[in-house]
């Protein structure tokens, strides 16, 4: 690490032996649209100007024990250009110790120690180029660590330093931060993740809580954290590395039905004090099968975005506010979250993981935020992914398992369970294979098999890539329709246990089909499903954030409607007999697509066509 001083003579010193490690690096490739990648930094020099400077303030942040905050920066240059542009580090002493490439498939990166993001000195003022003058603001979240800033000239192709700031930081960067509740593996247990940059050695983690306006208790939680050699691949490994501080889990067992809970999160110090985060609350999950209005909102591929309106790695959610607001604002009438996958789409830039996890806080705090795999999180060659891709930038699934939560027998696999009230989720992970005969395949089948319909009758699938049908024009040229093999392994399960809905992400916009079997429709009704649905309604879902996908022009006999923009979908069950789907646009929250479905018990028990048991004339 280098060691960055407050001397002119000594930040040139330090920087200049960081732009030299720069000089001789290889380029660093990571999936997706980086504006940062167009950052020649092997052609960075160091010209730091006498009258050039930049000022941070406030010197501390979070006094008040906000985890997040605004600063303002102060610049100016004697040879202003439009090119000019602000880059923030964190940590402040910018690391030269992770540059070399692994592979020769690694472009640059850039800078050795990845900066969080950048903006423009032009981008709130309009007069920089003549005036030389600018004053930007920008937020800043508790990541742990402290933070400068470094202006550039000569624009991403020829970037010069010419000025570096003063360091600011949060009061406490240790402090506990972004929980994020998740079902346990039972139906009466809630657990409550959370991050800090205390160690066991330094504080033990715990969370307070009890019902609400009752006895509270302490209950302990686990401490998780990973080295670079967890991780496989660049960026991840590389310029992408941060320390991920520590990642505690806790678990709230024997809870009531639908009761609230109130919680905090905290760590007792060695010296006896004890650290804790703000109030939060939730409601727990009612009883399998238990009759009450539940609420379900699904999404996949949300990514996050920058509230300052700054560029970073993976630039290209920008419908990410606009869904995680929506959320916010209807949370009282949401019990539950599923991100299907494509979580934050760091892609390997570990200290994107934070800003997510604080950009969903105010929704994973209050409801359980469950997560499935996606390609992003998952997919590196030589791993084990069922698709041998650099997706997710060297982090293998390591993140995602770790960050977050779930509760699958081994969370390096994602095929899970989820009972909730009148709902049976099986979440399934595409990245693994689910063709017959595999150890997901049995997974999904015992899924589905095992829900008792008369209790739970609303049955839902989950998964991140397109197994059933969608009209991306991805899919449409490779005649598919969907992930090749999808269908032909999965159909014959959806038939056989009637799974109603089918949602999937990974395709970037929304869709929804008839009820269908083998391709053909199993009702010619499109918004009033009423009695026996004979098929599976599927549901492209991936358009909560990344930027959309574009459908073929071909028609499909099966898609009843289609729509090119950011949304999400919403499940309410009313009782045993009732169930709506509404599909919401993200830049405004109204339904533009929805149905219903009512019936009764002996709907679900009818024999539709390869969904009872095959009998004979002796039978």
């Amino acid at each position: 690490m280098l060691k960055q001083k407050t001397k002119m003579g000594d930040s040139k010193f330090v920087f200049l032996g960081y732009l030299l490690v720069c000089s001789v690096l290889q380029l660093v490739w990571s999936h997706g649209d980086h504006p940062l990648s167009k950052v020649s930094i092997h052609r960075a020099s160091l010209s730091l100007l006498d009258l050039a400077h930049i000022k941070v303030s406030p010197p501390i942040l979070g006094l008040q024990g906000q985890t997040a905050e605004w600063v303002t920066l102060e610049y100016s240059s004697p040879i202003p250009s439009i090119d000019d542009w602000i880059g923030v580090f964190s940590p402040s002493n910018f690391s030269a110790s992770a540059c070399p490439a692994e592979n020769r498939r690694v472009y640059p990166p850039l800078l050795c120690s990845a900066p969080i993001k950048y903006q423009y000195a032009n981008y709130s003022n309009p007069q920089y180029s003549a005036t030389g003058k600018g004053i930007l603001k920008l937020q800043l979240i508790n990541q742990r660590s402290d933070f400068s800033f470094a202006m550039f000239s000569g624009g991403l192709s020829n970037p010069k330093v010419v000025a570096i700031s003063n360091k600011i930081s949060f009061a406490n960067p240790n402090a506990p931060v972004y929980p994020r509740l998740a079902m346990g593996k039972l139906w009466n247990e809630m657990t409550v993740t959370w991050t800090s940059g205390y160690g066991i050695n330094e504080a033990d983690p715990l969370v307070q809580w009890g019902p609400k306006g009752g006895d509270h208790i302490h209950s302990p939680a686990g401490t998780l954290t990973f080295t670079k050699d967890s991780l496989c691949g660049a960026p991840a490994r590389t310029v992408g590395w941060r320390d991920p501080g520590f990642i505690h889990t806790s678990y709230l067992k024997e809870l009531w039905p639908n009761r609230i809970y109130e919680y905090k999160i905290g760590h007792r110090l060695n010296n006896g004090t004890y650290i804790w985060s703000q109030n939060y609350q939730f409601r727990a999950a009612p009883f399998p099968g238990q009759k009450s209005l539940q609420r379900v909102a699904i999404f996949g591929d949300m990514g996050k975005d920058e509230v300052d309106g700054s560029n970073e790695y993976n630039n290209f959610q920008r419908g990410s506010l606009n869904t995680t607001q929506q959320l916010i604002q209807d949370l009282e009438n949401i019990d539950m979250v599923f991100h299907i996958g494509d979580i934050s789409y760091a892609n390997g830039y570990l200290s994107q993981w934070d800003q997510f996890t604080a950009q969903v806080e105010p929704i994973a705090s209050a409801v359980p935020y469950m997560i499935a795999s996606g390609n992003h999180e998952r997919d590196w060659p030589g791993t084990g992914s069922f698709y041998e891709n650099m997706d997710s930038g060297g982090e293998c699934g390591v993140l995602a398992q770790i960050m977050f939560y779930v509760p699958a027998s081994n969370r390096a696999k994602f095929w899970y369970p989820i009972d909730y009230g009148m709902f049976r989720f099986c979440i399934a992970d595409t990245e693994h294979d689910w063709r017959e005969g595999t150890e997901q395949y049995k997974f999904i089948e015992h899924c589905l098999a095992s829900v008792d319909r008369q209790k739970q009758p609303w049955l839902i699938f989950l998964a991140h890539r397109v197994l059933g049908y969608s009209s991306c024009i991805c899919y449409a040229e490779e005649g598919s329709f969907a992930e090749p093999m999808g269908r032909e392994s999965l159909q014959k399960l959806w038939q056989k246990y009637k799974v109603d809905i089918a949602i999937y992400g990974h395709v970037h916009n929304y869709e929804r089909t008839c009820p269908i079997y083998q391709n053909i429709c199993t009702s010619e009704e499109k918004h009033h499903y009423k009695g026996t649905l004979n098929g599976t309604i599927h549901i492209v879902a991936g358009g909560a954030g990344a930027s959309l996908s574009t459908f073929t022009s071909l028609k499909t006999k099966w898609s009843i409607f289609k729509d090119y923009d950011h949304g999400f979908v919403k499940l309410t069950a009313f009782d045993h007999s009732n169930l709506l789907f509404e599909y919401k646009k993200s830049r405004d929250g109204k339904v533009y697509d929805s149905f219903k479905i009512s019936r009764d018990y002996r709907d679900i028990l009818a024999c539709t066509v390869d969904s009872c048991p095959r009998t004979t004339l002796a039978s």
